[in-house]
């Protein structure tokens, strides 16, 4: 059985930011990752995102494959 697969919309309601795909694309265009720099060590995140993508990443968890997406997508 392959395990769940969130959406990036989930993702973001999860880190308690607007999910729907408009709000998404505007966060995309205005945060960004300074090369070499993890995407829980972006410098827009509360503290409790940061935890949040912090331990899906660490535990490779059902969401760490969207937490990538989202990594790749502020990557500049």
């Amino acid at each position: 059985m392959e395990p769940p697969m969130h959406s990036l919309n989930a993702l973001f309601a999860q880190l308690g930011l607007p999910a729907d795909d408009a709000a998404i694309a505007s966060f995309v265009r205005t945060h960004t990752l300074p090369p070499g720099t993890l995407l829980q060590d972006g410098n827009f995140w509360t503290p409790s995102q940061r935890a949040l993508l912090q331990n899906e990443i660490c535990i490779d968890a059902d969401w760490a494959g969207v937490v990538d997406q989202l990594n790749v997508l502020l990557a500049a």
